[in-house]
């Protein structure tokens, strides 16, 4: 059945740690300490605006302020040293600060959020296949009656096709070019929400091809007195893997048993693959009206269904072709965080897979680049499982991946003119590139005691690149909490004229500002994890 799902977890956390990594603990806390001396105040939009250098002695980027006029900043204050007696002790008083309360969101804005693209897609495909089934069992599908095979074929090409990553690059850059120098703002909110969503697809042909190839096996053994033994016993066992592998990914086995996940739905549907040629060599060339095998080549060759299963091997096998094992140096700032440099320069918006060994399991982390030129590439590597507290614990010299990256939603940035790029602890790894590369993306990153926790290779590719017109970078351990986060995306869009909003948070962020925003009336796109 190809690769596994690609989860949009592109802080490459699995979809069962769907919540906070170590690097993001401290940002969603409900209330979190204050210490005074050193108190900062949020003044929101009507407060003060003036920043007086004195009072800090960092700049007003590290402080997380972002001199833009209609941007809320904060006013902070210093308690006065004694000089009387250096050796007095300052008494540091914790004081609890309440988050603030959460906005009330319509039903009608928490269904639309649901009911996304994804599940449209899922849910149209499944329909029509449905349809399909149900007149073919009432006799009213001519078609299905002599092409069984074809359908189910061509539902598994589908599913394989919109997880390919050479599939998904073509997609997005014939709708980034395609669309960004004419298309109306609707159409290209439209496209980008296609792009995000194709996995929707994916699901519901796999799902489709493997309830077509359950009719099919049901349909065979109904007339097993006119079929070969062999094509009965290959058409169950290729029913057997295909379902195993449909079901492994369902998002409660997914979740909650990620390791089964990854290796009964690659390696159970590679089986599944190599029985189905078998099924249909073999369902092809054995003549039912004369009970003999056919020797005639272009019989085979000329069937729908070999072609099918050509095609889907083919785009099984490209991302494999380009798995190498490359150097990689490992940079760790902190017990929570490993920044992993590899060589050569990408394009924003991708994402890559790597691993330990060469086949088992792939994690996906974004891509941080300062462009093509560039000599290097970065990962973010949260700590969260095994794998990526095996980074911290013991760092690899080399690790394989594949040279063929895929596309993230963030590549579609380049089809708008300005745009925001909010994101949460790790989530910096994934929106970063896109604020680097272009003069026209504006970053706010949330996080907790970020220069120390993601150490100076991140600081330095942050300051060095974007400048401070462009960023508010908001420490919530420095702050106190959170900000509220929905009055800076409003302000931001006013004052930096953004057409969209792109999210990289975990589960609980994610869902606020993607129902804030909508609230808002501003358009925006979130994390996605595969439902």
């Amino acid at each position: 059945m190809g690769d596994e799902l690609q989860r949009h977890v592109i802080h490459g956390r699995s979809p069962s740690d769907r919540s906070i990594d170590d690097a993001e603990k401290g940002i969603c806390d409900s209330t979190t300490e204050l210490v005074v001396p050193s108190p900062f105040v949020y003044l929101g939009q009507n407060g003060s605006r003036g920043f007086d250098p004195h009072l800090s002695p960092v700049s007003p980027i590290h402080e997380g302020i972002t001199p833009l006029s209609s941007v809320p900043e904060l006013s902070l204050s210093r308690p006065t040293a004694s000089p009387l007696n250096s050796n007095v002790k300052v008494i540091e008083v914790v004081v609890k600060k309440p988050n603030p309360p959460k906005p009330m969101i319509s039903k009608w804005i928490l269904v639309d959020l649901w009911f996304n693209t994804y599940r449209k897609f899922f849910t149209l495909v499944t329909l029509l296949n449905m349809t399909g089934i149900i007149l073919a069992a009432l006799g009213r599908f001519p078609y299905a009656e002599n092409h069984l095979g074809a359908l189910v074929l061509g539902n598994l090409l589908c599913a394989i096709l919109f997880r390919n990553e050479l599939f998904l690059r073509v997609l997005y850059f014939i709708f980034i070019y395609g669309l960004r120098s004419w298309a109306p703002l609707s159409i290209k909110y439209a496209a980008t929400s296609i792009l995000q969503h194709v996995g929707g697809i994916h699901s519901g042909c796999a799902l489709s091809g493997a309830a077509w190839l359950l009719y099919k096996v049901v349909d065979i053994i109904r007339y097993r007195a006119v079929q070969h033994p062999a094509v009965v016993a290959s058409g169950i066992i290729t029913n057997v893997f295909i379902i195993i592998s449909v079901l492994s990914a369902f998002p409660w086995v997914r979740n909650t048993y990620h390791n089964v996940f990854e290796k009964q739905h690659r390696f159970i549907g590679w089986l599944g693959l190599a029985t189905t040629w078998v099924f249909v060599v073999m369902g092809n060339v054995y003549d039912i009206k004369t009970g003999e095998w056919s020797t005639n080549a272009n019989t085979l060759i000329s069937t729908q269904e070999l072609w099918f299963a050509v095609f889907m091997t083919v785009f099984v096998l490209i991302p494999w072709v380009t798995l190498r094992q490359v150097p990689v140096e490992v940079e760790i700032p902190s017990p929570k965080v490993a920044i992993l440099r590899f060589q050569r320069g990408m394009q924003q918006g991708l994402l890559g897979r790597i691993s330990r060994t060469s086949i088992m399991e792939y994690h996906a982390f974004g891509i941080i680049s300062e462009g093509r030129a560039s000599p290097h590439h970065y990962m973010i590597c949260g700590v969260q499982g095994d794998f990526t507290r095996a980074l911290v614990a013991n760092p690899p010299k080399t690790v394989w991946t594949r040279e063929l990256k895929f596309a993230g939603v963030g590549n579609a940035s380049a089809m708008f003119r300005r745009g925001i790029r909010v994101c949460t602890g790790t989530g910096i790894g994934a929106a970063l590139s896109t604020c680097i590369q272009s003069p026209n993306w504006f970053l706010i990153w949330i996080g907790s005691d970020q220069e120390r926790t993601f150490g100076p290779t991140i600081a330095g590719l942050i300051h060095d690149n974007i400048p401070p017109d462009r960023m508010i970078l908001w420490d919530s351990k420095k702050r106190g909490g959170r900000p509220d986060t929905m009055e800076l995306l409003k302000d931001t869009w006013k004052a930096f004229g953004a057409e969209v909003i792109f999210i990289t948070s975990n589960m609980q962020g994610n869902d606020e500002m993607m129902q804030g925003c909508r609230a808002a009336g501003l358009h925006a796109f979130g994390t996605l994890w595969d439902f």
